[in-house]
């Protein structure tokens, strides 16, 4: 079974959501503690992973369409 790029997209930015939730609970007294930057970063990546996703998601869909 084959995943579209659209579930891709929504589970990595649902990821990145939890991720920055996350970092944003273990920031204490330093937003720069190790933990908070490496949540911060994941979760980057996901929500990066995603918009890339999407970018990807509509234009296939588009050339689809043209043809």
């Amino acid at each position: 079974m084959k995943v579209s790029l659209m579930h891709n997209a929504i589970f990595f930015f649902i990821l990145g959501v939890i991720f920055i939730f996350i970092a944003i609970q273990t920031a204490g007294e330093s937003v720069w503690s190790t933990s908070t930057v490496i949540l911060a970063a994941v979760a980057t990546f996901d929500i990066g992973v995603a918009i890339r996703s999407l970018r990807i998601h509509y234009r296939t869909k588009k050339r689809k369409k043209k043809e």
